[in-house]
C-alpha cells in the first residue's frame, strides 16, 4: 500500500476526531532562522486567521489497526474495514510536504491502539520527534494521548506538541464500561492530572528560568460523543464542569453520535446525529466558560435536558424573570452577562461608555448589543419601564431559528412524538411551523 492511500484511509478515519479549536500559542521559528513554522494563537483549523487567511490542519490517524473493540467506533477491532498504519518516517515527511505546498499550516495527530497504548505513544512521539528535531518544524502541533499510556510519554508528548488532550469518550462510567470496555476512567482521568500538573510546573519554571521547557502551552482538551448514551444533559454538562474545574481544560468538544456501526446497545443506523443537542451543548458550555453561570443555573434534576426552541441563555432568562428588568446605566458587569443578547465585549462596552453619559437604544445598537432578545429585559435612558410581556408571549418570541435547521430530537436513542411534525418531511411551511413549536413551548412552560 502506497503513502497516499493510506492516508486516504487515516485521514477518512479522523474525521470523527474534533479539532476545529484554535491554537492558543504564540511562538515564532527559532533564532537564526533555521527550520519552518510558526504558531500564532488564532491558527484554527476549518476556520480563518484574522488576516482572513485559511488556517488548516492536517487531521489523520497514525494506525486505524485498533487493538480496542469499542462499539461505537468504526475502527473497533471486530469491524471489518480497510486497516492502514503510517510509519514515523513515512508521517513525517508527509507532513512536511503538504507544509511545503501551502496544504497545511499544522497536524492533528491521533491514532488507534497498535498493540498497547504505550507503543502507540512512542510511535507518536517518534513523529513528532522527526518534525521538530530533524525537519525543524515548528509548526501547531495537537496531539492525542491514548488513556492508559505511561506518565514519561505523556510528559514527552507534552514537550513536543503544542496541545493535547485525552478523549472522555462517554459521558459516565457506566456508558464506558458497556460499550468500551477496555478503556477504564481511571486510564483516562489519570494522564488528565499529570498534564495539568505539567502545565502548571512549566508555567512556574518558565518565569524563573530564561531556558525553561515550555510544556503544552496550548493545554489540553478532551471530548464526548453525545448520542450514544441515555445520560441526560444535565450530567454531561455537570461533568463538562467539573472537568474545567479539576483538570484545568482549555476546551471540551462535544461530538453528536454518527451512527456508523451496527449493535444491539446503540441507536440504529438510519438513526440523526443529534445536531441541535450537541449546539445547545456548545452555547451552554460558552456560558460557564465566558458568562459565569454554573452548570447547575443552565439545567437541573427537575429539567435535565435542553429546551429545544430557546438557546439556554434565554431559557435561563425565561425562568428567572424576577432578575429582570436589568437597569443598563447602573447594573454591575455580571448582571449584564445574564441579558440575553449581551456578550461580555458588549457588557465591557457598556460599562465604559457609561461612565460619560446615559445609554439609551440608539447606544446599546452601536456597542452591538441584539436588541431583538435584550430589549425584553433591560431598562434604558429612553426606556425607563421595560417592555412587559408575560412569559409565553417573550417566550415565542425568543423562539431560536437554529432549532428549525438543526431539528429538535434531543436524544437519538429514544423518540419524541410531540416534535415529530418538526422532522416530518411533509411540514407545514416554516411560519406554521414556528407558530405550532411557540404553542407547544407555550405548553411546557
Amino acid at each position: 500500500m502506497d503513502i497516499m492511500q493510506k492516508l486516504t484511509i487515516l485521514a477518512d478515519s479522523a474525521k470523527y476526531d474534533a479539532a476545529c479549536t484554535s491554537s492558543g500559542v504564540t511562538r515564532g521559528g527559532p533564532p537564526g532562522g533555521k527550520g519552518m513554522g510558526s504558531a500564532v494563537p488564532d491558527g484554527i483549523c476549518h476556520s480563518f486567521s484574522a488576516d482572513g487567511r485559511c488556517i488548516t490542519l492536517l487531521k489523520v490517524l497514525m494506525s486505524n489497526a485498533c487493538a480496542y473493540d469499542c462499539k461505537y467506533c468504526v475502527n473497533r477491532s471486530s469491524n471489518d474495514v480497510p486497516r492502514a498504519t503510517f510509519t514515523p518516517d513515512e508521517l513525517a515527511e508527509l507532513t512536511i510536504q503538504f507544509y511545503r505546498r501551502n496544504y497545511i499550516e499544522g497536524l492533528f495527530l491521533s491514532s488507534g491502539v497498535v498493540r498497547n497504548p504505550d507503543y502507540t505513544s512512542e510511535q507518536m512521539i517518534r513523529v513528532l520527534a522527526l518534525l521538530r528535531y530533524e525537519h525543524h518544524f515548528w509548526g501547531y502541533i495537537h496531539a492525542k494521548v491514548i488513556p492508559g499510556t505511561a506518565s514519561g510519554l505523556v510528559r514527552r508528548l507534552g514537550q513536543l506538541a503544542d496541545r493535547i488532550s485525552v478523549n472522555v469518550e462517554l459521558p459516565s462510567e457506566a456508558s464506558l464500561s458497556t460499550l468500551a470496555p477496555q478503556k477504564k476512567r481511571k486510564a483516562i482521568f489519570t494522564p488528565m492530572a499529570e498534564i495539568k500538573q505539567g502545565i502548571a510546573v512549566s508555567q512556574t519554571d518558565i518565569v524563573r528560568y530564561k531556558h525553561a521547557e515550555n510544556f503544552a502551552p496550548g493545554g489540553q482538551a478532551t471530548q464526548m460523543i453525545i448520542g450514544a448514551t441515555p445520560e441526560s444533559d444535565y450530567n454531561i454538562l455537570r461533568l463538562a464542569s467539573g472537568l474545567y474545574t479539576k483538570y484545568d481544560l482549555r476546551r471540551v468538544f462535544y461530538s453528536a453520535y454518527i451512527p456508523t456501526v451496527t449493535d444491539t446497545m446503540l441507536p440504529a443506523v438510519d438513526t440523526k446525529p443529534p445536531l441541535l443537542r450537541e449546539h445547545r451543548l456548545y452555547q451552554a458550555d460558552w456560558l460557564m466558560r465566558q458568562y459565569q453561570f454554573d452548570a447547575e443555573e443552565i439545567l437541573s434534576e427537575a429539567q435535565p435536558n435542553f429546551n429545544p426552541y430557546l438557546d439556554p441563555k434565554c431559557n435561563w432568562a425565561v425562568n428567572n424573570l424576577h432578575f429582570f428588568p436589568v437597569d443598563v446605566n447602573t447594573a454591575s458587569f455580571q448582571a449584564l452577562l445574564r441579558v440575553p443578547g449581551i456578550g461580555p465585549k458588549s457588557a465591557k462596552a457598556i460599562v465604559i461608555a457609561r461612565r460619560h453619559s446615559h445609554i439609551g437604544m440608539s447606544q446599546l445598537k452601536r456597542i452591538g448589543v441584539v436588541l431583538k432578545r435584550a430589549k425584553y429585559f433591560i431598562l434604558t435612558d429612553d426606556l425607563p419601564c421595560g417592555i412587559r410581556l408575560n412569559k409565553q408571549t417573550m417566550a415565542k418570541a425568543l423562539i431560536d431559528p437554529g432549532s428549525f435547521s438543526l431539528g429538535v430530537e434531543q436524544l437519538s436513542l429514544f423518540d419524541r412524538p410531540e416534535l415529530k411534525f418538526l422532522t416530518d418531511t411533509k411540514a407545514p411551511a416554516i411560519q406554521e411551523v414556528r407558530e405550532e413549536a411557540a404553542t407547544c413551548l407555550a405548553s411546557k412552560l
